[in-house]
């Protein structure tokens, strides 16, 4: 392997990480914002899911 095929594999595997950990992220604020929702849906009298 070449040193630009090196180069290019940590790249990737960087960016692979760096999107990963977006999702990751993105995943954690919508549990947050769910479970806010599920415990002041009762007392603003908005729809309950379960």
């Amino acid at each position: 392997m070449s040193w630009i095929g090196i180069i290019l594999v940590v790249l990737g595997l960087y960016f692979a990480f760096k999107v990963a950990g977006f999702f990751l992220k993105l995943l954690m604020w919508a549990l947050v914002v769910f479970g806010i929702y599920w415990f002041a849906a009762p007392y603003l009298g908005l729809p309950q899911f379960f």
